[in-house]
Parts: structure tokens; C-alpha cells; sequence
């Protein structure tokens, strides 16, 4: 019997250095393949490419290739339709895949794992893994921001209060005000290009920490597997995570975007703004209330936002006290992240499905744009137009405030003559500026409110997502 090996007890593939198997608690508490097992394809893919380099290099026969390829394509077939043998006995995704290649072709497994260790082999499946959840999250974020775009074109004019401190401040139009997540999303997607173009870099042929003394070709493993290049410095290429912990940065700042919009959302449908409502089927009702129907899709989005930035925190912890080169502790590295994706992943796809359903209320809207004077800046740029100081024109338009507060009417709704009392230069013409359309028509510059500019950015946008 092997060493480590006891009946019913199946020896880790590196037992022959210890005299006792390891203990039942150490083994759960160690095996990460409860969770890694989700980087089969990707350990199965960066495998395949190191074989046939090998084999190129001499190292593998013909053969050895042969009898690899035919099992890898058998282990690929079981993990897809679940017949896999997964076992908390072989630790990880890589001993579980290499213990039964070898049961499937015998020696030819065994030679698999030369010029190569579990530290580069996890490193390289770690970033084909991202790689493509980037790809997928960045495809979400494109038609999230379609969804945005279709539905500010459909209300370029449809006047809404703009808040500052969630006051009312000055009026804007819907579509303004959703293509402003429009650009956030579009500053998401550029950050998860540039940390994709830093981790599409191949780890593999660090080996252990060290290199190897085979005659690896890793330039020609990192094109079959579609990477930019390779990484290095052997011990970096191992230990490095920057570009796991630099995809959950991106991440956070997705959900952050993705929460002030749910935070919105939820505003919008309460009762007292009415602006929006949401499809039933992204909503619940209450168990005690019959009237309830709450915004559980946007409220639950904001809470996982919390869920991301708690991952980032976590993975900033778990690097900054280790020494190079790899340690245990990087097995930490894997649960955040995938939850990251995942997260990601099902908050943007039921983002993209809810906004196209959104029904908008543009009376309420509208009335909601015309309190709070929201046209005193106007009023403002009206008499500076005429001559007058800012700081004057300031000062005169919040005394009229006052007085129409205390009359509990409008700015619109004073008599000529009242206004006139606040600054001779006001005219008869004033009551256009005073009016809601007036004030949105005249931001009609690049990036402001009006209708015409609203429609030119989701011209400029159609054209950027084509």
C-alpha cells in the first residue's frame, strides 16, 4: 500500500513525501473542488494547449498526445452532461481532471502535468475564466445601455425636475436624465477593456514558481489559447491576482451605477413622485398588505452592490501580506470572484429585460418639473442677458422666490408688473423663460437638456453600440 494510503482512503497524487493520510476536517477545510470544479472547461482548454506544446517539443510522443486529446474529449463530454465523478479526495479541478485522464489512457496522463505545476495551471484557467466573463458582462452592459437609449429617444422631450441634494433645482428631460447612466455604463465597459487587455496575459510555463528546465515554447501555448502574450517573470506570473482584484474594482463600480439607478427607480415609483411603474413581473406584493407592489428587483440590485464591494475588500485583504511567490492562501481568491461574475452577470441580463418595460408617467412628471421653481435659474440668465450682474440678477430672483412662496403660486403666475418690481429690466417676454419647454429649448448645446440634444446623443450612441 502507498504512502498516505489506507483502505477506503484514495491518496492525493503528492502523498509519497508524508507517512499519514491528511485528516478528514483538514481535507474539507483545504479542497477547493467544491467551487473550482467550475474551471473544468478552462483547465481542460489550458491543458490541451501545454500538451501539444510538449508535444511539439518533443517531450510527449505522437502517442501520448493522441491518447491525451481522446481523453480530455471524454473527461470534456462527462462534466457536460454531469456524469463526472467529482471527490473531495482529489482536492481540486486539476488533480480531479488529471486522476481521470489517467484512468482513461494510463502513462500518457501521467506525463501530462511536465513543465508544469498547480500554480501556473490555476493562474492560466483563473484568467481564461475571467476573460470570458468579461466578454459576456461587457455584451450585458452594451444591451443594458440599448435599453437606456430606446428609452430616452422615445422621451428626448419629456420634462422631469433635475435634483441636486434631491431638491428641485432645474427641469430636464427623461431621456437626458437616462442617458447620463448611459454614459456611466460606457465608462464600465472601457475599464473592463483595459483590465481585460492586463490579464490576457499567459502564466503558464512559471511552473512552480521558477520556470522549468523543458524546452517550453510558452509563446505558442499563449496563441492557441488566445492570449496577448505571457506573463514575464515566472515569480509574478504565479502569485499575481492584480488583475482579479482590478476586475472586482470595475465590478464595484458597475454595481454602483446600476444601485444609484435602482435607488432612482424606487423613488420614481413611490407614490409620491409616480413617475414610472414597473412590469408586475419584476415586482412582489405583500404578505399582510394587498395594495403593496414593491420594487424588489431594483431594492434587492442595490443590495448587491454591497455584495461586490464586500468581495473587493476581501481580495485587497487577502493579497497584501503575502510574500512571493504563490501561497494556500490565493484559494480564497476564487469564490469572491466568480460571485462577482455571477452577480454581474444576472443583475445586467434582468436590467436589460426590466427597462424596455418601464412605463413612464409624463404628467406627473411635468407637474412634478413645474414646483419648487425650477425656472429661477432662468429667470436669472434672463436679466444678466440684459445687462445686469450675476450676483445682482442672484439676488433679485430670490426675492421674487420669496414673494411667490408666499403667495403660494409659481414665478410664472406673478403679475408683470410684481416681477418688474424685482428688477426693472424684466419685459414682457418673460413669461417664455419662465416657462418649462423654454428653459429645456434653451440648453441646446452638446451634453445639455434640450430635446434636439437629447436626440443627437442617442444619435451619437446608436452609432458608438453599432
Amino acid at each position: 500500500m502507498a504512502a498516505g494510503e489506507e483502505k477506503g482512503h484514495v491518496a492525493p497524487i503528492w502523498s509519497g513525501r508524508f507517512d499519514e493520510p491528511v485528516a478528514e476536517r483538514v481535507k474539507r477545510y483545504t479542497a477547493s473542488i467544491g467551487f473550482d470544479r467550475r474551471l473544468a472547461e478552462f483547465d481542460i482548454q489550458g491543458s490541451l494547449a501545454h500538451a501539444r506544446m510538449l508535444a511539439a517539443a518533443g517531450v510527449l510522443t505522437g502517442d501520448d498526445l493522441a491518447a491525451i486529446e481522446r481523453g480530455m474529449a471524454t473527461i470534456a463530454g462527462e462534466i457536460r452532461t454531469g456524469r463526472f465523478a467529482w471527490s473531495i479526495d482529489d482536492e481540486d479541478v486539476h488533480f480531479a481532471i488529471e486522476r481521470r485522464l489517467t484512468a482513461l489512457v494510463g502513462d500518457a496522463g501521467k506525463r501530462l502535468h511536465t513543465g508544469r505545476s498547480r500554480n501556473d495551471q490555476v493562474a492560466t484557467d483563473v484568467r481564461l475564466f475571467l476573460r470570458a466573463g468579461i466578454d459576456e458582462i461587457a455584451g450585458l452592459l452594451r444591451a443594458v445601455q440599448r435599453a437606456l437609449v430606446d428609452l430616452a429617444e422615445r422621451h428626448a422631450a419629456t420634462a422631469m425636475p433635475g435634483f441636486t441634494h434631491l431638491q428641485v433645482a432645474q427641469p430636464v428631460t427623461f431621456g437626458h436624465h437616462l442617458m447620463a447612466y448611459y454614459e456611466m455604463l460606457g465608462r464600465d465597459r472601457s475599464r473592463l477593456t483595459d483590465c481585460r487587455k492586463r490579464l490576457n496575459r499567459l502564466p503558464l510555463g512559471a511552473a512552480a514558481l521558477a520556470g522549468t528546465s523543458y524546452p517550453i515554447d510558452r509563446e505558442r501555448v499563449a496563441r492557441e489559447l488566445g492570449f496577448n502574450g505571457v506573463c514575464e517573470n515566472s515569480l509574478d506570473a504565479v502569485s499575481d491576482r492584480d488583475f482579479a482584484i482590478e476586475f472586482v474594482a470595475a465590478a464595484a463600480l458597475v454595481m454602483t451605477h446600476i444601485s444609484r439607478l435602482s435607488e432612482e427607480i424606487v423613488l420614481w415609483m413611490s407614490p409620491r413622485f409616480g413617475f414610472v411603474r414597473l412590469p408586475d413581473r419584476y415586482c412582489t406584493g405583500s404578505s399582510i398588505m394587498p395594495q403593496k407592489k414593491n420594487p424588489d428587483v431594483p431594492e434587492l440590485a442595490r443590495g448587491k452592490a454591497g455584495r461586490v464591494f464586500g468581495h473587493l475588500v476581501g481580495l485587497l485583504t487577502l493579497m497584501k501580506g503575502q510574500p512571493l511567490a504563490y501561497n494556500k492562501d490565493n484559494q480564497e481568491d476564487k469564490e469572491p470572484l466568480f460571485d462577482t461574475v455571477d452577480t454581474l452577470v444576472d443583475t445586467l441580463a434582468i436590467f436589460a429585460e426590466m427597462i424596455p418595460g418601464i412605463e413612464v408617467n409624463p404628467e406627473r412628471m411635468r407637474a412634478a418639473a413645474a414646483e419648487g421653481h425650477a425656472t429661477a435659474t432662468d429667470l436669472a440668465d434672463y436679466l444678466v442677458k440684459r445687462g445686469m450682474p450675476f450676483r445682482d440678477a442672484h439676488e433679485a430672483v430670490a426675492r421674487a422666490v420669496r414673494a411667490a412662496e408666499a403667495k403660494g403660486s409659481g414665478l410664472a403666475e406673478l403679475p408683470l408688473a410684481e416681477l418688474q418690481g424685482f428688477a426693472r429690466e424684466i419685459g414682457a417676454d418673460v413669461y417664455g423663460v419662465l416657462g418649462i419647454e423654454g428653459s429645456l429649448a434653451s440648453r441646446a448645446h452638446r451634453g445639455g437638456t434640450a430635446p434636439a440634444q437629447v436626440l443627437e446623443a442617442v444619435r451619437r450612441a446608436r452609432a458608438e453600440l453599432a
